[in-house]
């Protein structure tokens, strides 16, 4: 099996967006792989201000992913913070990294670039956090020796670093860390906003999973349609109908675009899309309330898999440990 391991930083609520252009495919390419998922919440300090919410948020999303059907028997799920060892080898890392590699990381030369467009000295509001970010990421990578991380195309050069580290810690020490490929997913759906862009928490045009049957109802009114009649045809690629096809079966899908060429109206559109989002919807929601109301349950699973995690954390670090001559860790 290919071990693959990614992660997703705890900033907010899951929306439909998240689930078919992250959630499902994640669940699609552990089939087979082992594979390690986890929250970043020491990712998310960076955004978080909030002791309370970066906890919320961490319980938020471990909810959705386990409602939305994560397996914590197929899939080590757990907590950054769960896992110390990842800490100490960041520091590590650190001490092979070139200071020249973190001034060409795409985060930082966008902080960069934007501080002297303002005016501003160029490291204005820049902490270290933000600066060392890729070898924390690094760190996250080459801890569980992972063969393949997902990631989108912004975030391939984080995999790219984490790759340079590797080669160079192996040339100086000796063969240690496997490196890491990433794996870009170029099919993968760019769901559509109520606005018809691009799905996005910056857009204010999601549709969030999880909410309400009413709520669900009053968001599904809000996508925009243009200003033809009922009885008059309509375009069978609208936004609708790229969410129906998302949420119904190929023949409902197929019936939905037959009778909007036929002039279906927007209102009785929208009435239907309603119906089929929430059939498909509405067991995930049940399952997230549950895991929000009982949050020791998700606090037993994610400390489970912290358990996992650290028994290759461990072997990976000690063999770190050993090369660079440090002693091993206790058992």
């Amino acid at each position: 099996m290919d071990r693959i391991l990614t992660a997703i930083k705890p900033t907010g609520i899951m929306h439909i967006g998240n689930y078919f252009g992250a959630v499902k495919p994640l669940f699609q390419m552990s089939e087979g792989n082992e594979t390690f998922f986890f929250i970043a919440d020491y990712h998310a300090l960076n955004f978080i201000k909030s002791a309370e919410e970066l906890k919320n948020n961490s319980q938020m999303l471990a909810a959705a992913y386990l409602a939305c059907g994560l397996d914590p028997e197929k899939i080590i799920f757990f907590r950054q913070s769960d896992v110390p060892e990842v800490f100490e080898l960041n520091w590590i890392l650190s001490n092979i990294t070139p200071k020249g590699l973190m001034n060409r990381a795409h985060a930082y030369k966008a902080m960069v670039e934007q501080n002297i467009e303002n005016g501003l000295d160029k490291d204005s509001n820049v902490n270290m956090g933000l600066y060392n970010y890729p070898i924390l990421m690094a760190a996250d990578i080459l801890l569980y020796n992972s063969k393949y991380v997902p990631v989108g195309l912004d975030q391939k050069q984080h995999c790219e670093i984490a790759r340079d580290l590797a080669q160079y810690f192996n040339n100086r020490y000796g063969e240690t860390f496997v490196l890491p490929e990433p794996k870009i997913e170029e099919s993968v759906a760019v769901i559509p906003g109520l606005d018809g862009r691009k799905m996005s928490k910056s857009y204010n045009n999601t549709i969030q999973m999880f909410c309400s049957e009413k709520d669900l109802q009053k968001t599904i009114n809000r996508i925009v349609t243009d200003s033809r009649l009922p009885g008059e045809p309509k375009n069978d690629d609208c936004t609708l109908a790229q969410f129906y096809s998302l949420f119904g079966t190929k023949e409902q899908t197929e019936d939905y675009k037959k009778r909007l060429r036929e002039g279906l109206g927007w209102g009785d559109a929208k009435k239907e899309l309603f119906v089929v989002m929430n059939e498909y919807i509405s067991p995930m929601r049940e399952k997230y309330n549950y895991y929000m109301s009982n949050p020791q349950e998700v606090e037993k699973i994610l400390q489970e898999g912290s358990i996992k995690a650290r028994r290759i954390a461990r072997k990976v670090l000690n063999k770190v440990r050993k090369k660079i001559g440090v002693c091993k860790l206790a058992d």
